[in-house]
């Protein structure tokens, strides 16, 4: 089943992978969202969020517009009141609106934070944005015993699909939209739940990623 009337052409942005209610579009979400936003339900994504963030992890591992927080700060003016999930950092502002915040506790995993420093932080912030949320009432510490490491990672920012599967659960129901999709986490998660997703990235080798994922089925990643 594909997306139907959700893809569309968007000047110089085809869609990139049209496949089982999953489109991806190759693109800048700050020129995209506002053409692909009033099809979605609930917006669900990672974005850049001022950490300029550089990493060993492979050659071309910087994080696109991380430069501040202006393209998060852009999706959610266009967003509105709807119903969101945004990653993002403690030492960095919340996004206007913020209603809760949901911590993903990744265990004894130290990352990179302040070297000079005996610890390193092992959870990171989800911001709950909006109204509609469903399921059965939990708290705020989100845990999933899964994350990529090593040679599974496809993204230096990537986020398990067990963990983007949890918090779709308690989604409103509807197309979901990931502005800043990375390797796809999401949309993997959201096809895996048999949801519609829709998803931008501004990197072509990401787009790639995560096309080759979603082509490879339903999967525990």
């Amino acid at each position: 089943m594909g997306m139907g009337t959700l893809t569309r052409w968007l000047g110089d942005s085809a869609v990139f992978y049209d496949a089982d209610g999953i489109a991806i579009y190759h693109g800048d979400s700050q020129e995209l969202f506002r053409d692909l936003a009033g099809g979605a339900a609930v917006m669900v994504t990672d974005p850049p969020y001022g950490m300029a963030y550089q990493s060993g992890w492979n050659a071309a591992s910087s994080v696109a517009g991380d430069a501040d927080t202006s393209a998060r700060d852009g999706v959610v003016r266009e967003w509105g009141d709807r119903p969101a999930l945004m990653f993002g950092r403690w030492s960095i502002s919340r996004p206007f609106g913020t209603k809760m915040v949901l911590y993903w506790d990744k265990g004894d995993w130290p990352g990179m934070g302040d070297l000079g420093l005996p610890w390193g932080p092992s959870t990171e912030e989800i911001y709950v944005l909006g109204s509609g949320f469903t399921g059965k009432r939990s708290g705020q510490i989100v845990r999933d015993p899964h994350r990529p490491s090593g040679a599974s990672a496809n993204h230096p920012t990537e986020k398990p699909v067990g963990l983007m599967e949890i918090l779709l659960s308690k989604c409103p129901p509807g197309v979901v939209i990931d502005p800043f999709m990375g390797s796809g986490s999401t949309l993997v998660a959201a096809k895996n739940l048999g949801r519609r997703a829709i998803g931008i990235e501004l990197r072509e080798d990401y787009c790639h990623t995560a096309a080759r994922r979603l082509a490879q089925g339903v999967l525990p990643w």
